[in-house]
């Protein structure tokens, strides 16, 4: 018998070997079945579509969309646009980021927890898998109020694998169910008429045919039991069902066979399509729990529907920063106010401020006039003298901040924390975000007076080495590094204005040092606008080459292709807006460094990640992959439902080197790409292809690259993916390292981005099996508060080559859930008495909401009726406190819900409707009497639903 430990090893070393198949839904490809990833996308898309149809309804505007299961991302997300002012929906990209983040994160689960009985529902662990599922809710729920929406995601993604898995691992299909079984997200339900322990619950399979091998009893007398799985032991209890397949012993055993509905060749494949659509069905019953608990506007940017761009903002607030930070201020007011109200407004707002010894706090708003108020109060003071802590309050941001966010960095010191290097170019590659720094006289020692303080301040330099950390982080993350003075500053920060427009996209990207005279090439295609070109570099000479020949040299500001912006050691080109689709190339020529960024503005974008192979299907890799070996990237296309993928290609992010991936499609929109090896050099991923659009009579040539850098490593490190923590509490996280070099002792770093605390061994000696286990144990404050995400990056480092590579948990901090029962309704009068011609007369609803022992009531609103709302506070006679609602309403508008939301996210809904059931009158005929006595019945008989 293996033993567990054994087990989790085996499991965690998945880069190193081939985890067993897993009991489940498959986790995202199968052909002819349903997976985990078509199950959850169609959740959130058709409740998607739902949560946007009531919305414009409510507004009074029409939604066509059919809501279905042929809906797509492109398809809900255009459906769901109030934005008509452009060519490009600015919500496209976050939109389908959000579900793929989703759904990943369920397909994970078949690596981290392969043989867990609970997060599958196997061996009948139904109390297990309810608590995970509950426990997974209340998470999702917290976090979302604390807006920490990666967090919510990850969580979400993982508890509906086991959700789904309920549907094809029980018999519950097999027993005629028609409707999800809602106690699995009800912890205050008992979970009844699960089969005793001894209870026999199959025979076995006559041959290959199990259509009826549960037992008639079982079905008869309705018993829930689901099937026992082992890959290691073929004991089960005696005459119960096992989950079958090839990898399960105890389907071996009598009774022979199994009862899982995986896909369509499973024993009982037959259900598979019933059992995958109640798993869809569930999955939108859980949507919708999470949705009445944090209203519509926190749901749709939970789902990545409400997120345009991101204005990022990290600030040095020593003394000699004062002019830049009220030009930090002057840029940020201007991009607020000039884009209030448009498409292009920012749906989110990040400060960090910084100095020596401190940084942060982090302020992340969606309020545009907060975050003016945050950034109007800052103020520079003492310092000048010694370097700041700039990587930690990048750190901070990057953590914060929404994945794919450009952040700027504002400071003329260097980094005293510059042994944070590893752990901020992790986090750039794990967020994907781009850094831009803007150093204001790197090399000047000139003096200069804080008006506020009165005192005098130097302005500190920077040595060579200093700078070049700026513009390594700078490189790995596709931005750039401005060097100017503090008299240019303003109109540098164009850059800001550039990037904080929505649904930007990198066309080209490329950095080279030793610089030498090179031409490079890029495509523009019809979707784009507001195509721009950066070039940074002390010496840099260019020119540009439209695909009809003209060309404009650096040295021309306003020419024939565009206006050239130069400050400091930037050259900033606005190409025209005229239609030139095609191939562009430009010609550089330098003695020293520089960078080229070629940017544009468009829907049709890409995500990638890598992936790690399984038997029917993919999970996520979480860090660097192994250098010399193959590996996987799964590419999904955004902006549009037909695609061509051409090429799918790693360039060598300071070379030449090209690796091509071999490309197989998935869809309309989805690919996966087999890279034969991983390069030793660092790289991006460019794609290109042909963009077939209804519009146009022929596809249109594209190109599109990752801003953000990629690296292999010889050495993994895992770790089991987000999970809760307890305030005060310390939580133990094991770790593997596994390399394929030579065995050696690696240097360990572990830090938050919380500075919760953390302790861990410093070192780990992988030895002659080239691997070993490390325990990392953080503690989060007693003070912490409910929903606060916390990431975890661990990082491993062989000191002699240089080789590193991490592993980033993201966890949620949670105060132990002890309320598990929904507020209770009782309503205490209707007054309706509604003419046929309803227009002119209203009704009025009174009812009294009570939360019992429980944390209260946090909230009440509306999810249906078109009325007015009011509430007011009293005291019952037995101490209890009563939230009465107050509803008032035309008569046109007979239906009302009423939903109250207690403080740790249990819903509860309350519905009254005051339409006649068959009212059969004349039409100048008043049916007032008898529909009062109608409305009276339903007052008596409304009763509290729980959500």
């Amino acid at each position: 018998m293996v033993s567990l430990v054994v087990v989790g090893v085996f499991l965690l070393c998945g880069t190193m070997f081939q985890p067993p198949r897993v009991a489940a839904f498959k986790p995202l490809f199968q052909d002819g079945s349903l997976t985990h990833r078509e199950i959850t996308q169609l959740a959130i898309l058709r409740k998607t579509a739902e949560v946007c149809r009531d919305i414009a309804t409510a507004q009074g505007r029409d939604f066509t969309l059919p809501i279905n299961n042929g809906l797509t991302p492109h398809a809900v997300q255009k459906a769901c646009s109030t934005s008509s002012a452009t060519s490009f929906d600015p919500t496209s990209f976050s939109f389908y980021s959000a579900i793929e983040d989703t759904f990943l994160s369920n397909a994970a689960v078949d690596i981290a927890f392969a043989l867990s009985e609970a997060h599958h529902v196997d061996n009948e662990a139904f109390n297990k898998g309810r608590d995970l599922i509950t426990q997974g809710v209340a998470a999702v729920k917290a976090s979302v109020r604390q807006e920490s929406y990666i967090s919510a995601r990850e969580t979400l993604g993982a508890l509906c694998h086991t959700l789904q898995d309920f549907y094809s691992h029980s018999n519950w299909v097999e027993l005629g169910s028609s409707a999800p079984f809602s106690t699995l997200i009800k912890p205050e339900l008992p979970l009844n008429n699960i089969a005793d322990p001894s209870t026999p619950t199959c025979k076995s399979c006559t041959g290959q045919n199990c259509v009826d091998n549960i037992l008639p009893e079982i079905l008869l007398q309705k018993k829930l039991t689901s099937g026992y799985f082992s890959v290691f032991s073929s004991k089960k209890p005696a005459g119960k069902c096992s989950h079958g397949g090839f990898l399960d012993r105890t389907s071996y055993k009598e009774p022979i066979g199994g009862i899982n509905k995986d896909d369509i060749n499973s024993d009982h494949g037959f259900l598979h399509l019933r059992a995958a659509e109640m798993a869809i069905d569930a999955t939108m019953e859980v949507l919708q729990d999470i949705r009445l608990a944090t209203g519509d506007r926190a749901f749709l940017q939970l789902v990545g529907l409400s997120q345009t761009s991101v204005l990022a903002f990290v600030i040095d607030t020593t003394g000699s920063m004062s002019d830049d930070i009220e030009e930090a201020k002057r840029v940020s007011f201007s991009i607020i106010d000039s884009r209030r109200g448009t498409p292009e407004e920012p749906s989110e707002y990040i400060l960090v401020p910084f100095n020596d010894p401190d940084f942060g706090p982090l302020t992340r708003t969606d309020n545009a006039d907060i975050f003016k108020q945050r950034i109007n109060s800052l103020s520079a003071f003492d310092g000048g003298d010694t370097p700041e802590m700039c990587l930690s309050g990048l750190l901070l941001a990057l953590a914060g901040a929404p994945p794919s966010t450009d952040i700027f960095v504002f400071t003329d010191a260097a980094a005293k924390d510059s042994e944070l290097k590893s752990t901020v170019q992790a986090m750039i590659e794990r967020t994907k975000s781009t850094v831009t720094f803007l150093l204001t006289n790197p090399f000047s020692f000139r003096r200069r007076r804080d008006v506020s303080q009165s005192q005098s301040f130097t302005s500190r330099s920077m040595s060579e080495s200093e700078i070049q950390l700026y513009r390594d982080l700078a490189h790995v993350s596709g931005g750039q590094t401005i060097e100017v003075t503090k008299a240019t500053l303003s109109q540098a920060t164009a850059v800001i204005t550039d990037a904080s427009t929505s649904a930007l996209v990198t066309l080209l990207q490329v950095v080279r040092s030793p610089a030498v005279a090179e031409n490079f090439f890029f495509v523009l295609d019809p979707s784009l606008s507001n195509v721009t070109v950066y070039v940074t570099g002390d010496s840099p000479v260019f020119t540009i080459y439209s695909p009809t020949g003209v060309s404009q040299s650096d040295s021309v500001a306003d020419g024939p292709l565009g206006s050239i912006l130069t400050v400091g050691n930037l050259k900033r080109v606005k190409l025209n807006s005229d239609n030139q689709t095609g191939e562009w190339k430009i010609s550089i020529s330098s003695t020293r460094f520089y960078s080229l960024i070629v940017t544009g503005q468009s829907s049709v974008n890409f995500l990638f990640n890598f992936v790690e192979q399984l038997e029917g299907g993919f999970a996520p890799l979480s860090n660097r992959p192994f250098i010399g070996r193959n590996a996987t990237l799964f590419v999904s296309v955004t902006g549009g439902d037909s695609v061509t993928l051409t090429d799918v290609l790693l360039i060598e992010a300071s070379g030449s080197g090209v690796v091509n991936g071999t490309i197989k499609s998935l869809g309309a929109t989805d690919f996966l790409v087999n890279i034969d090896r991983i390069p030793e050099w660092a790289f991006v991923v460019q794609m290109k292809g042909l963009l077939n659009d209804s519009t146009r009579s022929l596809p249109s040539r594209f190109q599109r690259q990752s801003p953000t850098q990629q690296r292999g490593s010889r050495v993994t490190i895992t770790a089991l993916p987000s999970s809760t923590i307890e305030p005060g509490i310390p939580f133990v996280l094991n770790f593997t390292l596994v390399t394929n070099a030579t065995g050696g002792n690696y240097t360990i770093r572990a830090r938050t981005d919380r500075s919760f605390n953390v302790s861990f061994s410093s070192s780990l000696d992988t030895g002659i099996e080239e691997s070993a286990q490390g325990t990392i144990t953080l503690t989060a404050p007693s003070d912490t508060e409910s929903g606060t995400d916390v990431t975890l990056t661990i990082e491993a480092e062989d000191p002699k080559s240089g080789d590193s590579n991490y592993v980033a948990v993201r966890f949620t901090v949670m105060t132990k859930v002890t309320d598990f029962s929904s507020p209770v309704c009782q309503v205490v009068s209707i007054k309706a008495d509604c003419p046929f011609e309803c227009s002119n007369t209203s009704w009025e609803l009174s009812a009294n909401l009570t939360d019992g022992n429980g944390t209260g009531i946090a909230g009440v609103s509306l999810s249906r009726g078109n009325g007015s709302l009011s509430l007011s506070y009293v005291m019952s006679a037995d101490g209890t406190n009563v939230t009465v609602a107050s509803y008032n309403a035309s008569c046109c508008s007979q239906e009302v819900e009423l939903v109250a939301v207690d403080r740790v996210g249990n819903v509860g809904t309350c519905f009254t409707s005051i339409k006649s059931p068959s009212p059969t009158v004349s039409s100048s005929a008043s049916y007032s009497v008898s529909f009062s006595m109608y409305v009276a019945v339903v007052g008596l008989l409304v009763s509290f639903l729980y959500g």
